[in-house]
């Protein structure tokens, strides 16, 4: 139970680090949030629990193919805020884009041989 608390607790500190790079420095937040820290983390946690190479290598270029469909998101927010979009109006609709294109990949993924 303790190793879940940590890891929340440290996933927290990363989120809550950004927001406060991010407001006062929003480039630098953004290259911070960028950085795939969370993918490593998650990547040094499951090898932890189950020490398997095969199991990591499919967990890191499903990874992959899945932040591609995420990408889009941080276009459609800027665009809809700077045509005057609410904030929370561009973040769900950001969200709803990345959804659909998440199961689109996992519809079409597997017939180009993915691994999802």
């Amino acid at each position: 139970m303790w190793r879940l608390a940590a890891k929340a607790l440290l996933s927290g500190v990363l989120i809550a680090a950004i927001a406060e790079i991010g407001k006062r420095l929003p480039a630098l937040g953004a290259l911070v949030a960028s950085l795939p820290l969370v993918s490593v983390l998650g990547m040094v946690f499951l090898w932890h629990a189950r020490p398997d190479a095969e199991n990591m290598a499919v967990h890191a270029e499903a990874t992959f193919w899945y932040v591609l469909p995420s990408l889009p998101m941080f276009l459609l927010i800027p665009a809809l805020l700077r045509h005057g979009a609410p904030f929370w109006l561009a973040l769900i609709a950001g969200c709803a884009l990345t959804v659909a294109l998440y199961l689109g990949m996992m519809h079409i993924g597997p017939r180009f041989g993915l691994k999802l």
